[in-house]
């Protein structure tokens, strides 16, 4: 069991807003998972990797292939608060969902 969160790269984030809005896709893409999940997710320790994305079209289109393949998602819009014009779409969390499964969607992707 993983997730995979993806971070835009092509906005500039500071090292801050980025840590932020991976844990508000994380915890989104969570609370978006049945119960089940979420237990065997925490039970095995709560594996997660940081992706880089390359802008909101590649989130938006990963998010639709994991919602068609039933996996959960958290798609994050920034509040415009500090860094960001508000709205700004910024990361993407894929999973929990067995490895494999994430990977289908996830796979080709870069570490941060």
């Amino acid at each position: 069991m993983k997730q995979a969160i993806v971070a835009r790269t092509d906005i500039g984030m500071g090292q801050g807003k980025l840590a932020a809005q991976v844990a508000h896709a994380s915890l989104s893409a969570y609370e978006n998972a049945d119960r089940q999940l979420r237990d065997q997710w925490k039970d095995g320790g709560q594996k997660k990797v940081v992706l880089k994305g390359e802008s909101e079209r590649q989130l938006h289109e990963l998010s639709e292939i994991a919602e068609r393949k039933g996996i959960p998602t958290g798609l994050i819009r920034d509040a415009g608060h500090t860094q960001l014009e508000p709205g700004t779409v910024t990361a993407l969390a894929v999973g929990p969902a067995a490895d494999d499964r994430v990977d289908s969607v996830t796979g080709e992707l870069s570490l941060f």
